[in-house]
């Protein structure tokens, strides 16, 4: 038997109490927000640990604060809301539910850190191990019971008594600090492996764009045309999201960074006779006409019903002398965004791409032949650094789920009667 077994057999045979994260009985005293801007005054500069401090990292350390205050807070609220070695800092609201509730540990006192309005900080009280905490915490367990609880439409939130009512297994603290060891060993070397193949991930990123600019640089001999003399524009279809509905319903927050949609947390709408305009077909693309992701190209080639949102473009071609794939490649290209950039006009603050500015785009056009040899290049290298089904992504996300896996076995333990 492990050491672990060996302590879980002599102090809790039988099962562990599973407790409250908060409230009268909880483990931890749980302050719901941190420091808000508007409680600015002028006696004592501090940094800021914000949102993003916590979401990428395992443990927050004097380095990794990234946020400042303009002003400064006065010394009862600075008490408040100042870091403490121990303490778990956890996120509190997201744009989507699945990243609700991240969490890490502070590893240090902090003389000049304070905690940011958008997390929750937990301090634990009653026989409960920081890091083990921050561990059940990033637990799918627990992330599924913080996912269930979380309120809003377009942005998610925890309430507080959702935060305080987690159930948490407690087992004596010495099972508790063995799991911990294990975990950090574990993390460490996960840490480094993920690394490796992130680096290696980040290498063929770069030679997968250097050959896409490569393929796509023509001579002047090369037709152009410009986009609006080849397709058809639509604007999407203006309707509330929901649950449920005979049509996905396809908006901006659906496409990724890569150009390729999201799968989970999708949204529908009922299509009616009248709308079936704004269905697509399989070589339709979508393009983001407004916001910071303006330009940003879906090849839509999904066997499923569906149709867009108000805010997205829908390009459909008229002529048969280019593939909607070599488009989809071009869209991803220097050549493309160097055009976008310069077309693009800012209207109240946010950047628009509208359909006659869309139009303006110039596209070379090979023969199809060497338009479909392009495709065939571009398509491998496209899954081998962006498929999270196949290629570098894949194996990264086989590494997390094998962690992932590790982690939670460790923490599941039958309950107490």
């Amino acid at each position: 038997m492990s050491r672990l077994d060996d302590l879980i057999a002599e102090l809790c045979p039988d099962g562990v109490e599973f407790k409250r994260l908060g409230g009268i009985d909880g483990i931890c005293e749980v302050l719901s927000s941190g420091v808000d801007k508007v409680l600015v005054k002028n006696e004592r500069p501090v940094k800021l640990c914000n949102y993003m401090d916590v979401y990428n990292n395992q443990y927050i350390t004097a380095e990794l604060i990234s946020g400042f205050m303009d002003g400064s807070v006065n010394d009862s609220e600075y008490q408040k809301f100042v870091l403490r070695a121990g303490q778990v800092l956890l996120t509190k609201d997201s744009e989507t539910r699945e990243d609700i509730a991240q969490s890490a540990y502070v590893l240090k006192d902090f003389d000049d850190v304070v905690c940011g309005y958008h997390l929750a900080v937990l301090t634990p009280i009653s026989n409960i191990d920081g890091k083990y905490l921050n561990y059940v915490l990033q637990s799918n367990t627990t992330r599924r019971y913080f996912s269930r609880m979380a309120n809003g439409v377009s942005r998610f939130g925890l309430k507080l008594k959702s935060i305080e009512n987690a159930l948490i297994p407690v087992p004596p603290l010495p099972v508790q600090q063995e799991i911990v060891r294990i975990l950090d060993k574990f993390t460490m070397l996960e840490a480094e492996l993920e690394a490796e193949l992130e680096a290696e991930l980040e290498a063929r990123k770069k030679q997968y764009d250097y050959y896409r600019d490569e393929l796509l640089t023509f001579s002047d001999n090369v037709v152009r045309k410009m986009l609006g003399e080849v397709c058809k524009f639509k604007y999407g279809y203006t309707n509330k999201a929901k649950d449920y509905g005979n049509a996905r319903f396809i908006r901006i927050t659906d496409i990724n960074e890569n150009g390729k949609l999201r799968h989970g947390d999708e949204k529908f709408v009922n299509i009616k006779g009248d709308d079936n305009d704004y269905l697509l077909r399989n070589g339709d693309l979508l393009v983001a006409r407004t916001g910071a992701t303006f330009g940003k190209t879906l090849l839509f080639d999904e066997k499923v019903k569906a149709c867009y949102a108000s805010f997205l473009i829908r390009i459909r071609f008229i002529d048969n002398n280019i593939l909607p794939s070599y488009y989809w490649h071009f869209a991803q290209s220097r050549y493309y965004w160097q055009q976008a950039s310069l077309l693009v006009s800012n209207s109240g603050g946010q950047p628009q791409f509208n359909a006659n500015v869309l139009s303006k785009v110039r596209i070379p056009l090979p023969p199809l032949a060497k338009q479909k040899r392009i495709v065939a290049i571009l398509d491998r290298f496209d899954t081998l650094v962006n498929d999270i089904t196949q290629g570098l992504p894949a194996e990264i996300a086989a590494r997390r789920r094998q962690y992932e896996y590790y982690r939670d076995k460790l923490l599941t333990f039958k309950e107490v009667i």
